[in-house]
């Protein structure tokens, strides 16, 4: 060994040392950190589906690659990270001697190739993510970008550091070839002879580069371990555990779409006849009453801004960034971290648990953080603003952009249910709503017994649960298809058809109540406990003595379509439940409906969030539609799993849209610059609001809002009356 492998070997040797010291410290934090949180017992069930979920989001990166050109680039900086932290382990054997190499496998030449290969696609995906970043920096000329609110020098030095280790493992080989210690082929490692080729034949060389390649990454690492909110590095490790314990590995998409996540006190789930606020946990009020899971959540996030980029709030000017709420919940817990582990944190009755002498050495930033409340304006130091908090129509799509499956939804809802049940704090045009649920069993505040009046002139008996023996289907109306007017038609439409069909069906007529949909996703459990309960109970005495799969449902409104199939089997409700698109589809492909008349003038689809995001029901309308104009559906640009939300969701159908530009309108011009004279719609709160839209951009003549049902009708009973466009005129 020579004098400068000794130098290079000590240097080596320190700061390793400090790095890997530092990082177990880190490390050990963010585990207390975590460990803050409330149990979460749900999500070490199912290990086997886990793991195979979790190697197939992360070495398949399905979820980066629905953004083709970024997850590609990702794909391979993530392969060479993983790979090349072995040519990083072959440093110190580099830094020793120049002839040095990995044991057994450093002298196949399959490693030299796989490394080699590995380590030039690395640089070009590091290469077109720095561009990347670059081209969509936040101060750049042309609005917002995804990348706003990151902090952007921690993505800077993450990306150079990359770029760096992996020039250097190539200057490493360089200096082994220019010295003749390399046992590779030129057809095997050619980039690397390349640069060996423009390289002096240095024998020190391979050791000083190694040790530089060292330093560059023990460098990244030590500067990590000191900013465990640094998200944009942690990622690399965090994304794997966070991936592993998602809601529910089965799914294909996002695990926190489709159902909320119950009410839990103590990692049970709350039952409200027992239930103590003084002694049970109501949503979440302090940031160490997230689950474990949302704590890690916080911690993985990468910044990466695609759930802002397609959250519908953020993109028509509201102050709700999902990924701006979440990195305020991670810097905040982490902040008050050392008050919390100290022993601090107040009970269910606001009293603090510690004694003066546990936060005694706790530093006065942690006890100033402790001191903020969650939700809060920026006078009152909150750390969530009440508008971001209700801002957020539960549309899904940050969950659904999400590459390392944080559940914002869930967070979001849970922080909800904290100010509603405890605080009585919401918009206050929602109260109304509330009371007409609790009084009324419907949003609107209509008398129970005009549930039925949508059947009148039909021209054939619309039969009830009761009065029938037996029927295939379950219709449920729902409270707008049986008391909003435009929803009125769909609902009759479908029984038209379903009857045009020879479907045996029956309804539950004043028996009906809300789903309890909109009381859930402002955050009145309690309100939708007592509807759900109802309605099982009234579903279960309905279909008494049938198994599942014949305890069928078919639904017109996604919510309740979402909240019945989803929802109510965490009540002791368990039935099958088809949206009526799905149901028509297959009518029309069974030959029981036949489309005769072509709908011309062109026709787009508006995807509903719960119907298609939450659920996965992109073919079925798109499959009716295509009967109906017997031609191609003219797409927007936003559709299918990126579809844009019509803003009533997450029981924003009953708040005023005050902040920045109304979510509906931004949707109608997308849909109008199609230049479709149809816009289909498979949801009545999307018709209310893309109606709406239309009308206030003064296009009620040109443009009609309609649902598929509606289009299918026309179609297939051309000479039936057309009923009254559903684009009504505003009401001057």
């Amino acid at each position: 060994m020579g004098s400068v492998q000794i130098v290079t070997t000590i240097l080596a040797a320190a700061i390793t040392a400090v790095a890997v010291w530092l990082a177990v410290r880190a490390v050990m934090k963010m585990t207390a950190v975590i460990r803050l949180g409330q149990p979460a017992p749900e999500r070490f069930a199912d290990k086997g589906a886990r793991t195979k979920k979790m190697l197939v989001e992360t070495a398949g990166h399905t979820r980066m690659l629905k953004w083709s050109v970024v997850g590609a680039a990702h794909w391979f900086v993530m392969v060479g990270f993983i790979v090349l932290s072995l040519l990083v382990l072959e440093a110190y054997f580099e830094v020793v001697t120049p002839g040095g190499g990995l044991p057994i496998i450093g002298h196949w030449t399959i490693f030299g190739l796989a490394t080699e290969w590995i380590g030039i696609l690395g640089l070009a995906g590091i290469l077109v993510l720095m561009g990347i970043r670059l081209r969509n920096r936040p101060t750049r000329p042309g609005g917002r970008s995804r990348f706003t609110g990151s902090t952007m020098w921690q993505g800077y030095f993450v990306e150079w550091v990359v770029l760096l280790v992996l020039i250097f493992g190539f200057v490493i080989r360089g200096f082994k070839v220019a010295t003749d210690h390399f046992e590779y082929p030129v057809w095997a490692t050619p980039l690397s002879h390349a640069v060996g080729a423009a390289l002096p034949a240095w024998t020190a060389g391979v050791s000083v580069a190694a040790v530089i390649k060292i330093a560059i990454s023990m460098t990244w690492l030590i500067v990590i371990s000191l900013n465990v909110t640094m998200g944009v590095a942690w990622h690399r490790f965090l994304a794997f555990p966070n991936i592993f314990f998602k809601r529910d590995p089965e799914k294909a998409a996002g695990s926190g779409l489709g159902p909320l996540r119950p009410m839990t006190s103590e990692g049970k789930p709350l039952d409200f006849e027992e239930a103590d606020p003084e002694k049970d946990q109501f949503g979440v009020a302090q940031v160490e009453q997230f689950t474990w899971k949302g704590l890690l959540d916080f911690s993985t996030c990468t910044e990466c801004g695609r759930c802002q980029s397609q959250c519908p709030a953020w993109n028509t000017g509201k102050p709700l960034s999902p990924k701006l709420l979440v990195l305020s919940l991670r810097d905040h817990a982490y902040a008050k971290a050392p008050y919390l582990l100290a022993g601090g944190g107040k009970d269910l009755t606001g009293e603090e648990k510690a004694t003066q002498e546990q936060l005694a050495g706790v530093d006065v930033l942690a006890m100033a953080e402790a001191d903020r409340p969650l939700i809060g304006t920026a006078e009152e130091g909150g750390v969530i603003d009440p508008d971001v908090l209700w801002s957020c129509t539960t549309c899904g799509a940050c969950v659904e952009q999400c590459p390392v499956d944080i559940e914002h939804v869930d967070h979001i809802v849970d922080m909800r249910r904290y100010q509603v049940l405890i605080e009585s704090s919401f918009p206050s045009e929602a109260g109304v709503m509330l009371r007409n649920l609790e009084n009324k069993g419907n949003p609107w505040g209509a008398p129970q017994n005009t549930r039925e009046d949508w059947t009148k002139g039909l021209g054939f008996e619309v039969p009830r649960v009761g009065e029938v023996e037996d029927f295939e289907y379950l219709f449920w109306v729902g409270c707008a298809g049986a008391f909003e007017d435009r929803a009125k038609k769909t609902t009759r439409a479908v029984a038209t058809l379903l009857n045009e069909a020879g479907v045996s069906f029956a309804i539950l007529g004043e028996g009906e109540t809300c789903s309890g949909d909109p009381a859930r996703r402002i955050g009145n459990e309690f309100v939708f406990q007592m509807l759900a309960q109802q309605n099982v109970e009234t579903l279960n005495e309905a279909f008494e003595g049938r198994e599942k799969s014949k305890r069928k449902i078919v639904a017109t409104c996604p919510h309740c379509f979402n909240t019945l199939g989803n929802e109510y089997g965490q009540l002791g409700g368990e039935f099958e439940v088809v949206h009526h698109t799905q149901l028509l589809a297959h009518l029309v492909a069974a030959g029981k409906l036949t489309p005769v008349q072509p709908v011309d003038g062109g026709v787009t689809y508006h995807d509903p969030c719960y119907l298609g995001r939450h659920n996965r029901v992109f073919a079925a309308p798109r499959e009716v539609l295509g009967d109906a104009i017997q031609g191609e559906l003219t797409e927007m640009p936003r559709n299918s799993e990126r579809s844009f939300c019509c803003g009533a969701g997450g029981a924003r159908m009953w708040m005023e849209e005050k902040i920045g530009k109304r979510i509906n309108v931004d949707r109608v011009e997308e849909a109008m610059s199609t230049g479709a004279k149809t816009i289909a719609v498979g949801c009545p709160f999307c018709s209310t609001m893309l109606n709406d839209g239309v009308n206030g951009k003064g296009a009620g003549e040109q443009v009609e809002v309609v649902d598929v049902a509606s289009v299918l009708l026309r179609s297939v009973k051309p000479d039936a009356p057309a009923g009254e466009k559903e684009t009504e005129a505003v009401a001057g």
